[in-house]
């Protein structure tokens, strides 16, 4: 029987030479992620077990980006507990004010996550870069605590369950779509404790973008990662990235990337296979990212708030298709509209590409990156009985602030589309 790409990668870093599904391994970890919330908790755990250094000062990244910049003092003392410790440290990859941006963006763009490597990361969208073609999870501050003192993690092996996508893709749908269908379809456990797998047609021509987009909301379907096998598109990302930072990627690598696949007799409990030819726009509902409709279902809900960005969709791609909606519009008065790109190198193209400017004229404000107010933290808190339709990835009670307020969840261009109407729109209307 052979292994999925999610086992093989498990098996690779755990010194085995075989594995089993439910199977507890200690793996070493090719970078230990974490940020202003989660790392302090593994700074301290670290201090008071006795530890004087970190395994590898170069494997560890900290990134204040959840309430940064600082929204209060105990924020603020967040930041500095972080700080302190790089300094202590010597730490390397460290990402505050004026450099930092969304962790699950940045990491990724500044080319410190590759195809087949492990990460770990103590917050649960680190699963985003399995759209490289890695396997990264979540993990607790505990585990993250143990991984600075010696690089390695205990894991269980998650049972794999792979997803077709078949048919041709409507203009105004993308990953974002995609995930939501499927978390519709299966639910917010359907993947519980499971590696979800992306493949088939309309996966091989998805852009990274989207398939960043895809791998971060598996989390949302209860899974551990959510892992795309790298192709032509994973390795000429991979190429441009290293050429943006001084280097190339050396042939070696190439190779061992391109072998990266799930075997053909590999085992998965379960197959989906979907043709998504006609999907319309997909829209998840308060209170669950599971709770979707079709836009067209929707055009009768009226909106306080629309926040484009988030580490889901606050890319680059996502401005410009927000931007083409906004373009020479304005937004319905009344309603506030918060675009927060997920980098600064983001930010700065959007500045560039005149896609900032687009969206202050349209009555909007383009804000500086930060996680904000996608997990209730600042920049567009909501109070009760308002609604926002938003990029982001959950939509829980309470989540972006009070219990009484509403999330939903879209994609770029619905989000756009719907801040001139004030209601649930579909791009085609406008």
């Amino acid at each position: 029987m052979g292994y999925t790409i999610a086992e093989k990668i498990l098996l690779a870093h755990s010194g085995k030479t075989c594995l089993t599904v439910g199977e507890f391994i200690e793996v070493d970890v090719d970078l230990a992620l974490g940020n202003d919330i989660t790392a302090p908790l593994a700074i301290e755990e670290f201090k008071r077990a006795g530890f004087t250094k970190v395994f590898d000062r170069e494997k560890i990244v900290l990134v204040p980006d959840h309430f940064a910049p600082a929204k209060d003092l105990r924020s603020a003392n967040q930041c500095k507990i972080l700080a302190d410790f790089v300094k202590e440290q010597g730490i390397k990859n460290y990402f505050e004010i004026g450099c930092m941006g969304i962790e699950h963006a940045l990491l990724p763009e500044l080319g410190l996550v590759l195809p087949g490597e492990l990460i770990i990361g103590a917050d649960s969208h680190t699963c985003t870069y399995g759209a490289l073609g890695c396997y990264s999870t979540g993990v607790g501050s505990t585990d993250l605590a143990r991984a600075f003192v010696d690089g390695k993690c205990w894991l269980k092996v998650p049972a794999s369950v792979k997803f077709i996508y078949k048919g041709k893709f409507n203009r105004w749908i993308g990953g974002k779509d995609l995930i939501l269908f499927t978390i519709g379809k299966i639910g917010v456990d359907g993947a519980l404790y499971k590696a979800m797998e992306f493949d088939g047609p309309v996966i091989s021509n998805l852009n990274m973008d989207d398939r960043f987009t895809m791998s971060n909301m598996a989390i949302e379907a209860g899974a551990r990662v959510g892992i795309i096998a790298p192709d032509k598109i994973t390795i000429r990302y991979v190429k441009d990235i290293a050429e943006s930072q001084g280097h190339k990627v050396a042939s070696k690598k190439i190779k061992e990337y391109q072998r990266l696949h799930s075997d053909a007799d590999a085992h998965y409990e379960k197959i989906y296979i979907w043709d998504i030819t006609g999907l319309e726009p997909q829209v998840a509902c308060p209170s669950l990212p599971s709770n979707v409709k079709g836009v067209s279902q929707l055009s009768d809900v009226k909106i306080d708030q629309v926040v484009i960005g988030s580490c889901t969709n606050g890319r680059i791609s996502d401005l410009r298709k927000a931007a083409r909606i906004l373009a020479g519009r304005k937004i319905k008065s009344g309603l506030r509209l918060i675009v927060i790109p997920a980098t600064q190198k983001i930010y700065l193209e959007a500045i560039k590409e005149g896609l900032a400017e687009i969206f202050v004229r349209a009555g909007g404000v383009f804000e500086t990156p930060s996680c904000g107010p996608c997990l209730g933290g600042h920049m567009g808190i909501l109070t009760e009985g308002e609604t926002c339709l938003a990029t982001t990835n959950r939509n829980f009670i309470g989540r972006m602030g009070s219990p009484k307020s509403y999330v939903y969840l879209s994609n770029p261009t619905v989000a756009a589309a719907s801040a001139i109407t004030g209601r649930i729109t579909h791009p085609e209307e406008i």
